[in-house]
């Protein structure tokens, strides 16, 4: 995806739902655990480069040392990864398989995973460390990623070490962020809506005005909402039919009456990952991401709570869309076992087996074969793969001085909830 809003820019909503995969929406989702990864022929073609007007080709290669070296061998490309590799990431991000016993033994590394909420704290994180943040591998989200490659928090990629880049859809590579993935990969692309309780709400909600509604109403006092300011403001101008990337005065005036004022007092909480709260029964209506709201249906049934009972519902009538990247910061102190992991990650067995756990696109390419192959018994895959008439509901997050005064208002509206 691209910085600039998907409303101006239809040829970047094709980057988000590629023609291969979206006639097969509604047949995917969870592979039930234990199942062993499928072998099969990794793929190896050449990724697609950037235009000059932000969009993505595919009908060109891209330069440099990734061309024809994808590989499934990770030992090929690494074999002196060891040591521990801490990784500065988005709750629940990774299979923990995958983070634990797979990368001990496959990589020789000891995984230690810190969490974030929201891309202000990782960069807040970042710069006051002094470049001794610890951290060897983060998750940005794209539109950060400019400032930070500014601030000096990033730095450059090895590519020679990660030739299984090459497995990555083109139309996730070569985004106005970084055009020419010198400081960034793409991890995973999702969106947001709210999940909730259907046995306790009697009202069907389809738009983030029944959120609102519904949370000032019956779910007074047991609604929670995602402790990132974007996305708590973005809620209320989604609502109201204003850009979520408004940097007008009234509008964001109007947002902090409203939000501070009047809805504050009937959050329950500001949680960035409900689905393990939901599954305790703690909220009863929760702002989340697709992936999050997916797990919070198979923890629900985990906890012997009914599933049934919950509906998800895509925000409208528009909504959020962001691409989480793979990054390494300046001053890593395993850079070696990093570049591992991210070659590790791009293998495609390896990649599916993480979607199937945290729920969310991951950019590989010929997406539908390989959801057939690897995982044909998924489950929910509507909350991952979007059809065109959804992904043209979704915007990205453009990075502007408004940022400030959203942060502002999100602070103002956790003393006025008590949180």
């Amino acid at each position: 995806m691209a910085i600039e809003d998907s409303q101006q820019s239809p040829k970047q909503l094709r980057m988000l739902a590629p023609d291969s995969f979206r006639e097969k929406l509604s047949r995917r989702a969870f592979l039930q655990g234990g199942t062993a990864l499928a072998g099969f022929a990794l793929i190896a073609a050449a990724c697609g480069n950037s235009s000059s007007d932000g969009a993505v080709t595919t009908d060109t290669a891209a330069p440099g040392p990734t061309d024809g070296l994808a590989s499934g061998d990770w030992s090929r490309v690494i074999n002196t990864a060891s040591g521990t590799l801490a990784m500065y990431t988005w709750g629940d991000y990774n299979d923990p398989e995958l983070v634990g016993a797979l990368a001990a033994s496959t990589l020789s590394v000891t995984m230690k995973v810190d969490y974030f909420a929201s891309n202000e704290d990782l960069i807040t994180k970042l710069a006051t460390s002094g470049g001794a943040s610890g951290f060897d591998i983060v998750v940005p989200t794209g539109p950060y990623i400019s400032q930070m490659v500014e601030k000096g928090l990033l730095q450059k990629l090895d590519k020679t070490l990660i030739p299984n880049m090459v497995n990555v859809d083109p139309l996730y590579l070569g985004q106005a962020w970084d055009t020419t993935n010198d400081y960034s990969v793409c991890k995973n692309w999702g969106t947001t809506g709210f999940f909730y309780d259907t046995t306790k709400i009697s009202k069907e909600l389809t738009t983030w005005q029944d959120f609102i509604d519904a949370c000032m109403g019956e779910a007074s006092g047991q609604c929670s909402v995602i402790d990132a300011a974007p996305n708590y403001g973005g809620m209320y101008f989604w609502a109201n039919g204003i850009d979520w990337n408004t940097e007008d005065a009234a509008n964001l005036d109007a947002a902090e009456k409203f939000l501070v004022d009047e809805f504050a007092q009937h959050i329950k909480a500001f949680d960035s990952y409900p689905s393990t709260k939901l599954a305790e029964g703690a909220y009863s209506i929760a702002m989340a991401w697709n992936g999050d709201a997916r797990q919070a249906y198979v923890r629900i049934a985990d906890a012997g709570g009914n599933p049934e009972d919950w509906k998800w519902v895509l925000g409208a009538p528009d909504t959020e869309l962001w691409m989480d990247n793979y990054c390494i910061p300046v001053g890593a102190p395993n850079p070696e076992a990093a570049h591992a992991w991210i070659n590790w990650d791009l293998i495609p067995e390896i990649s599916i087996r993480d979607l199937q756990y945290h729920g969310y696109h991951t950019g590989m390419k010929n997406m539908s074969a390989l959801i057939g192959e690897i995982a044909p018994d998924l489950e929910k895959g509507d909350m991952i793969f979007f059809g065109d008439d959804q992904v043209k509901t979704m915007h990205t997050q453009v990075i502007t001085p408004a940022l400030d005064r959203l942060i502002d208002i999100l602070n103002k509206s956790k003393a006025k909830a008590g949180g």
